[in-house]
């Protein structure tokens, strides 16, 4: 799996896509929930469920059918109990592109059994042919190591760096368009 700290970079990527007026940056928190909700899998071990099975680590919750619920039910739930001015639509790709983030960031890891992208109607495990980033140790602890910093420099590398330049080039695009506006 990719480490939490990628998992959590990646949504707030994505937040910095939409438009502040469709979604608001409060948005982002929650984002970064669901980008890391789908490893809520690994209790399954305590209860003795294979690592192969759909409810599995890498599994069902590592879906885009859960991205989808997951995302649809946050939404009703706004919707339903919140007063956020923003863009249902806009709101619901956003948490579906985090949560689903997920799965394709452990995909294009070197370790683990694959992701079950179509759970539950299909629990074949895919990773993806690029894998450049090594599988993240779990613990604090375990980053302290010479295996943790590899693992953080490869991420660093492959996602963090590229998520730094879209982010400048959308702050970017947009000073210049709001300029562009003003005169």
């Amino acid at each position: 799996m990719a480490s939490a700290f990628s998992h959590t970079l990646v949504a707030l990527a994505l937040g910095a896509v939409f438009p502040e007026e469709k979604l608001p940056r409060r948005a982002w928190g929650l984002g970064m929930a669901c980008s890391l909700l789908p490893d809520v899998d690994i209790v399954g071990f305590l209860f003795g469920i294979p690592y192969a099975h759909v409810l599995g680590h890498r599994g069902f919750t590592h879906s885009f059918v859960f991205a989808a619920l997951l995302s649809g039910l946050l939404v009703a739930l706004i919707v339903r109990f919140g007063r956020w001015p923003s863009s249902r639509p806009a709101l619901l790709l956003y948490l579906f592109l985090c949560t689903a983030s997920h799965g394709v960031l452990d995909a294009m890891t070197n370790g683990g059994l694959g992701i079950a992208f179509f759970a539950p109607l299909d629990n074949t495990r895919y990773f993806l042919s690029w894998r450049p980033i090594e599988v993240s140790p779990i613990g604090i602890d375990a980053f302290l190591s010479e295996r943790g910093l590899r693992v953080l420099w490869s991420e660093a590398r492959t996602l963090w760096l590229p998520l730094f330049a879209l982010w400048v080039t959308i702050r970017g695009f947009r000073t210049v368009t709001r300029r562009r506006k003003l005169i």
